[in-house]
């Protein structure tokens, strides 16, 4: 087994990549090997650039850069975990490309539960946010470990929504582990930090760039025994995050939207390629391998995706009037026999208990709630 040093120093030089890294460390034997070997082994490996052979003729600089990484690294309570490392998630370094290293911010036994991936829309409606919340909730409060990419939207609903029951998270970040992103994300990402897991690829410092979260997306399908789609566009990366878990085998689950929102575009594609509809909890559970772990039977009724609620007779006859598709605010106050005044604040308290939408063009619909 390398050093933890020497894995770490070469993920660090400028220019080597994912792919030379591979290489170099095939012919070489590890990384110890690489820094051992001579300058002159290490130019006969294909595909290695220019500027990677240079920066590693000076082993010493490269090493102590590797130093200097795991040293701020421990200042901020963090660790990195390498690939023969017993530590490193046992799923994640079985897919086609694992990171060689990855640096994490919580404990790495967390890593091994029974993790199950949410994904979705930054932009998400407030089904979106609902239902995500919900199932990570119901899921969490099972023994079911939440991963999800910090992102604003259905990322952000999922995390908390574990939170919220003091389930377990783990955030995957396409960023250094000091880096906040999105900032908007802030208070999420220390309550992560401090009672869940924070992982990433990346040095401390690496700042947030396109490129880096479909690389982000493959590690959060990879430690993941299935992913959850809940609301996604036919292109986006949560279908990158599904693709990668179809190509590892993992199982893919999608949440159905209405049937003519662009924003549930990708979900209904993932349905009608056969990937399984969930509406509750349940649905994830009897497909996850690990179920000797995790709460079996019905969860408690305050614990049920749909909460019962007991609404005032006025509300409920106003809900009841609500189509499930949009209808113009107008047409529901002259159907309703109310007040305009009346309606405005019934349907403040509707959409605040996640049983009504408010729509662009002052529309309403009313969320499914079978």
């Amino acid at each position: 087994m390398a050093d933890i040093l020497d894995w770490v120093s070469l993920t660090l030089v400028t220019g080597l990549g994912l792919a030379g890294q591979r290489r170099l460390m095939e012919c070489c034997g590890g990384p110890d090997g690489v820094l051992r070997s001579s300058a002159q082994d290490r130019s006969r490996v294909s595909g290695i650039r220019p500027e990677a052979l240079l920066a590693l003729s000076d082993v010493d600089a490269v090493r102590l850069r590797g130093k200097n990484e795991l040293e701020r690294l421990a200042g901020l309570g963090a660790q990195a975990l390498c690939l023969d490392d017993h530590n490193y998630p046992a799923l994640l370094r079985q897919i086609n490309a694992p990171p060689p290293v990855i640096y994490i911010q919580g404990p790495s036994e967390l890593l091994d539960t029974c993790c199950l991936a949410i994904v979705g829309s930054r932009a998400a409606t407030s089904y979106g946010h609902r239902i995500a919340s919900t199932l990570a909730r119901d899921l969490a409060a099972r023994g079911v470990t939440i991963v999800s990419g910090l992102a604003l939207g259905i990322d952000a609903s999922a995390h908390a929504g574990a939170l919220s029951v003091s389930g377990k998270t783990v955030a995957v970040l396409g960023c250094g582990l000091d880096v906040v992103y999105p900032q908007q994300n802030y208070k999420l990402y220390e309550q992560i930090r401090q009672s869940g897991v924070l992982v990433t690829e990346y040095p401390l410092g690496t700042r947030p760039e396109a490129f880096r979260f479909p690389a982000r997306n493959r590690i959060i399908a990879g430690m993941s025994y299935g992913v959850v789609v809940v609301e996604a566009a036919r292109k986006s990366g949560s279908l990158i995050t599904a693709e990668f878990a179809l190509e590892e085998g993992r199982d893919v689950f999608a949440v159905p939207g209405q049937a003519d929102s662009f924003k549930s575009a990708g979900a209904h594609w993932l349905l009608q390629q056969g990937a399984k509809l969930v509406i509750t909890a349940d649905d994830i559970i009897e497909e996850l391998p690990l179920s000797r772990n995790i709460q079996q039977g019905p969860l408690a009724a305050s614990e049920s995706i749909l909460h019962p609620l007991i609404l005032e007779p006025e509300i409920l006859a106003l809900l009841h009037t609500i189509d499930p598709y949009s209808m113009k605010r107008d047409t529901l106050i002259a159907g309703s026999g109310l007040s305009p005044g009346r309606v405005a604040e019934f349907l403040l308290i509707l959409e605040l208990e996640g049983l009504v939408e408010m729509l662009p063009g002052d529309e309403v619909r009313r969320l499914d709630q079978s």
